[in-house]
């Protein structure tokens, strides 16, 4: 696999009780901070970019800080903020201090808890880049704490909208412009409860009116349905108003908990239950288009807040994204290695006795199980019928029982990543040579120039894994073929919706659609899909259609297979090299809940996918780099 910056993840906790029973029940103020660290780091595969947090305090007195919030860049954010934070709670090691004590004095102890973890999919980046963001003021309920797992697609239109109200953003960023559209919104909503008391309650009183008064709700529905792409944004006000939303198309994805002591939400169901010692069942998904909230009094609801959408849950957030130890994550990662095993029967010839099975580390091991388990139960189904035909024939001896019940499957772990290498040397030979040794591989388990070897990967993206390293070290084995197995289909089209995915000529299956075009004569193709793609921006999004899907139509999944193989084997590759994917078929037959494949299809959920797709075929056709 090719590494993927990809999506980012969130983890947001909301105290429901007062903090002194938290310190009462599990020993430490701390306790709703030290979760926040665990959600964290049990999600640090979603971002190594930069971290942030967030925590508002909501019961601190007039002339204390009650919005805090620390940032880093680089893989070691988490624990560089930690460790930034750490020294500061010393005063709570005190057990005569107060709640009010630690409400006032002691920073980053408080009832709301924001964090983040960040991948650009933009190519900005610095610190100005890493949530959350803050919208600062002088009443708590128009502060705003923002943060998210997203990617806006049309963050023209959201800059043009803002820009109209007479708003003036400092950054050009979807972050940004969303903080800047939630903040005019909760800015209206704070004017609204305003204007309905002001004549009857006195200052302070009406502003603790406002604050008690505001509909996080109706902030989030003045704003989301402008947004075009796939999300989970969350946030929280100064005044005790949390939020957390998912696109209507469920794109992204999200899970809480709650009871009558806490409400947590985080981008992956497994971590919740990790880190708060729960069931299964007690972990709810956010459904797509719903927020979940939580007032400044405490009452939790989970409404719908966009209008429903197709479901488009993202499939290769399961093939390759989340963390597999999800329950039902684990067994469509099985079922999407299973389903290979008749394309792979066909390519080694059935040839079991001279075909060796491993796959290539780490995220692709759980497919591997399924596709064993599915060979075994090919093995298991032969050896029976060999067992009948002997019976039926009288020649059903103990030694020939034996002999079938001997034959098994040749299992091996045939590549092991050096994680220690690093590709420092820039230059092009050089670091393909440093390239070539990430993987290790073992020796004297392939027969020369007589065993299939055949290995499982989860997807294959760009290639440059394949060639620079994989399949260089494959061949000092001798085998007589080398079968790469693809779990996911092949990736075709860019994401905008948060993965860091943009540029179509980085896609090996897209570079083999071109070369085979061009081969075959067809050029006339290529300048044809670039005028219906300038034609289709112009055009409203009613009428957007994916032009790109015309690049692949004239060939089969077989040929650009066996072309990405050919553009793919490194000179001087002496096995035979093919690869095998997973169909469109077999993905919605092994993930049937999470239907989004538009990096396989180009059936993209949303108007702003379609544009971005033939931006980024302009961009490829103009030989010209490109990221939206």
């Amino acid at each position: 696999m090719d590494p993927l910056k990809h999506e980012c993840g969130i983890a947001m906790i909301r105290l429901l009780k007062p903090i002194q029973f938290y310190k009462e029940k599990y020993g430490s103020y701390a306790w709703a901070l030290k979760k926040l660290y665990l959600l964290m780091e049990k999600q640090h595969n979603r971002g190594q970019e930069g971290a942030g947090i967030g925590v508002v305090k909501l019961h601190a007195a007039p002339g204390n800080e009650y919005v805090f919030r620390e940032r880093a860049l680089g893989t070691q954010a988490i624990r560089e903020i930690f460790d930034k934070i750490g020294p500061q709670l010393e005063k709570i090691k005190a057990d005569h201090l107060s709640p009010s004590e630690v409400e006032n004095n002691v920073p980053f102890i408080g009832e709301i808890y924001l964090g983040h973890l960040r991948y650009s999919t933009t190519g900005k980046s610095g610190m100005s880049y890493v949530h959350p963001f803050l919208r600062r003021n002088n009443w708590p309920s128009r502060n705003l704490l923002l943060c998210g797992n997203f990617n806006m697609t049309n963050v023209d239109e959201i800059f043009r909208r803002v820009v109209e109200k007479g708003q003036h953003p400092r950054i050009y960023s979807d972050t940004v412009m969303l903080l800047e559209q939630l903040g005019y919104a909760l800015d209206r909503e704070n004017h609204r409860v305003y204007r309905k008391y002001r004549e009857s309650i006195p200052e302070p009183e009406l502003t603790r009116k406002i604050e008690e008064e505001i509909d996080i709700k109706s902030v989030l529905k003045a704003a989301a349905p402008t947004w075009d792409g796939g999300f989970v944004i969350c946030g929280a006000t100064g005044s005790g108003d949390m939020f957390a939303l998912r696109d209507a198309n469920g794109i992204r994805p999200a899970y809480y908990y709650m009871d009558d002591e806490v409400v947590v939400v985080a981008s992956e169901r497994p971590v919740l239950q990790t880190v708060f010692n729960i069931a299964r069942k007690d972990v709810n998904e956010l459904p797509p288009g719903y927020a979940i909230t939580v007032s400044a009094k405490g009452k939790t609801e989970v409404s719908n807040i966009l209008e429903s959408a197709k479901n488009q849950k993202c499939s290769f957030e399961r093939i390759y994204f989340s963390r597999g130890s999800d329950a039902d994550i684990y067994q469509e990662r099985k079922m999407l290695g299973r389903l290979l095993v008749p394309e792979i029967l066909e390519k080694i010839g059935n040839d079991i006795d001279h075909t060796v099975f491993s796959f290539i580390p780490n995220t692709a091991e759980v497919a591997f199980i399924g596709m064993v388990e599915g060979l075994e139960y090919h093995l298991n189904n032969l050896k029976t019928e060999k067992i009948l035909k002997a019976r039926d024939r009288g020649a059903l001896t103990d030694e020939r029982v034996k002999k079938i019940i001997s034959q098994k499957l040749r299992i091996e772990k045939i590549a092991i990543k050096d994680i220690k290498l690093r590709t420092f040397i820039t230059e092009g030979d050089a670091r393909e040579e440093l390239a070539a040794h990430v993987y290790d591989v073992t020796y004297g388990c392939v027969k020369n120039l007589e065993d299939n070897l055949v290995v499982i990967d989860d997807s294959i993206v760009r290639g440059t894994t394949l060639t620079q390293s994989i399949l260089r070290i494959l061949d000092r084995l001798h085998p007589k073929k080398i079968i790469v197995v693809s779990s996911s289909p092949q990736v075709r089209y860019p994401d905008c919706y948060g993965i860091d995915m943009s540029s179509l000529s980085e896609f090996a299956a897209f570079r083999a659609a071109i070369a085979l075009l061009k081969e075959r004569g067809m050029e006339d193709i290529i300048t044809e899909v670039y005028n219906k793609c300038k034609e289709m921006q112009t055009l409203p999004d009613s009428e957007q259609v994916n032009c790109v899907k015309e690049i692949y139509a004239p060939f089969t999944q077989q040929e650009i297979a066996s072309k990405m193989a050919e553009m793919l084997t490194p000179e001087g590759t002496n096995a035979e090299v093919r690869l095998i994917f997973q169909t469109l078929k077999g993905l919605h037959e092994a993930i049937p809940n999470h239907p989004g494949d538009w990096y396989f299809s180009g059936n993209y959920p949303t108007p702003g996918g379609v544009r971005i797709v033939n931006k980024a075929f302009m961009a490829f056709y103009e030989n010209r780099s490109a990221r939206f």
